[in-house]
């Protein structure tokens, strides 16, 4: 299969292009999505291409247009909608707490809403405290979404498609370190599995779990686990709810030890609940204790280097991972 070079950003708007050529049904809209291409350049030159029904820029109210998402949905469309970054989506938890997730349940299963919401998410661009969050635990914890986060060119070529086929609202979260990111591309490239992890690197020693922009730092600390003589099984979660629990523990079961890594806040995040569930379901297969490599709990600084110090590097990875395998730092 032959492949090419591309970039996560790309990759996005291809997968927004193919979705519009297939289906009529599907439109993007969002703040700045037409005519500015999008603040981080996904949409560019869809406008020109689709015309402004199909892509669609938004006034600056995100409780509007997501509500006008839903409303769509609930019509028969397929939208997708685009929030700017993680931290404006709390203006428009209603609509995506209050409706878009619970009118299945409510209605008793006479309606959907398949909405697919897009937000970038995490820090390291030096974009301070209020649009530097990693929210995506908490969106984990709502039931009746889909929690998606593609950490490769190639997820981020074929999530879309497969989300948009899901009955019901899924949730993208695209780490903004991943935008500039390239990565080969399958040119037949198909529908993504979004139900299943997948090990992006194997190993027998250590068990590394990792998602979205987190998946560079496993693997980078894998590499240097590797010249130390420590192999480590690299698990890209894709999924974070419903979370691929089998592939995470036939891993465990396996290698004996695990290492968390995850941009969030350490209290209360997605990384204390795959935690928790490898304890409950794996924990006689554990030779040491479970780590967990978390973000500073803190709002995250401005300056260039408190960002760095704030967030999981590849080398906090490997200082737990060899606490778990040989007992020392």
């Amino acid at each position: 299969m032959s492949t090419t070079r591309t970039t996560y950003r790309e990759a996005l708007r291809e997968a927004h292009r193919e979705a519009l050529r297939k289906d009529d049904r599907v439109f993007l809209m969002g703040e700045d999505v037409g005519s500015y291409g999008g603040c981080y350049a996904v949409s560019l030159g869809l406008l020109e291409e689709f015309g402004p029904e199909r892509v669609r820029d938004t006034p600056l109210s995100e409780s509007a247009f997501v509500g006008a998402g839903v409303g769509a949905a609930l019509a028969g469309m397929r939208p997708i909608v685009e929030i700017m970054t993680v931290n404006f989506s709390l203006l428009a938890l209603d609509q995506i707490l209050n409706n878009a997730a619970t009118l299945r349940h409510m209605s008793g299963g006479q309606v959907g809403v398949p909405l697919v919401i897009r937000m970038t998410t995490g820090a390291g661009r030096q974009l301070a405290a209020q649009h530097s969050h990693s929210l995506e635990g908490w969106y984990a914890h709502i039931p009746g979404l889909r929690v998606l986060a593609p950490a490769t060119v190639q997820d981020a070529r074929g999530m879309l498609w497969t989300a948009l086929c899901d009955p019901d609202p899924v949730v993208l979260f695209e780490h903004s370190s991943l935008y500039n990111a390239s990565g080969t591309l399958d040119d037949e490239v198909g529908p993504v599995d979004i139900d299943r992890a997948v090990v992006r690197r194997p190993g027998d020693d250590l068990t590394l779990i990792a998602y979205g922009g987190t998946l560079a730092t496993a693997l980078a600390a894998a590499d240097e686990l590797a010249s130390q003589g420590i192999r480590a099984d690299v698990i890209d979660l894709r999924s974070l709810r419903p979370l691929d629990d089998r592939t995470v523990l036939d891993s465990v079961h396996r290698t004996n030890r695990a290492v968390i890594v995850a941009e969030e806040w350490r209290s209360g995040g997605l990384a204390a609940e795959v935690s928790a569930r490898i304890t409950e379901r794996a924990f006689f297969d554990l030779d040491a204790p479970i780590e967990r490599v978390c973000g500073a709990e803190v709002p995250i600084p401005y300056a260039k280097h408190l960002e760095e110090a704030a967030l999981p590097r590849a080398a906090d990875v490997v200082a737990a991972a060899v606490r778990v395998v040989r007992g020392d730092g």
